[in-house]
């Protein structure tokens, strides 16, 4: 057992913040080509971004396991156009697995409440702390964003184009001074 909490603990200290921490400019730009490639590979986030009150931009997560595994990112909330707070998503998990994986994640709020609840919350799990439904495209991006009912929908993609079948439990979302 003793073996196990220290092999956890090193792990998780792998990806803590300040093994990654990357500088607001970095940030900033990243964010720009995350958002720049889900427009281009799913034109409806385009369209639902315009609805959205505010929408959290992670754009470089990697994920890594061996029996134990993790993730990390940061990002960006940007409400009108400007980014207002910086965030880290941090998740921790055991079983079968091993790899390491990059990937974006956008949530975009549309419903202001909800944005609300996000932006006071000490920490916030999401698909744990409110309804987020993660966005399933067809061929081309296609996708019928007016049947979309949640309040946050999550868009979950790689370099090699939007990921499907994704999971958001045990991510938790922490503010961050940059």
């Amino acid at each position: 057992m003793k073996k196990l909490i220290a092999i956890t603990s090193a792990f998780l200290l792998l990806f803590s913040q300040a093994s990654f921490s990357a500088s607001k400019a970095e940030i900033d730009a990243e964010i720009k080509v995350a958002l720049d490639e889900l427009y281009k590979n799913a034109p409806a986030a385009k369209e639902l971004s315009a609805k959205a009150k505010g929408i959290l931009v992670f754009p470089s997560i990697v994920k890594a396991g061996l029996g134990i595994g993790g993730s990390f990112g940061e990002g960006a909330l940007i409400i009108g156009g400007k980014k207002v707070q910086y965030y880290n998503n941090i998740a921790g998990s055991i079983g079968f697995q091993i790899g390491v994986e990059k990937r974006s994640e956008v949530y975009m709020f549309l419903k202001a409440d909800a944005l609300k609840e996000f932006r006071n919350a000490s920490g916030w799990n999401a698909g744990g702390d409110a309804s987020v439904a993660v966005a399933v495209w067809g061929a081309g991006g296609a996708a019928n964003i007016e049947s979309i009912k949640e309040p946050v929908v999550a868009f979950v993609f790689s370099p090699q184009g939007l990921m499907y079948n994704l999971t958001l439990e045990g991510s938790k979302i922490n503010k961050i001074d940059k």
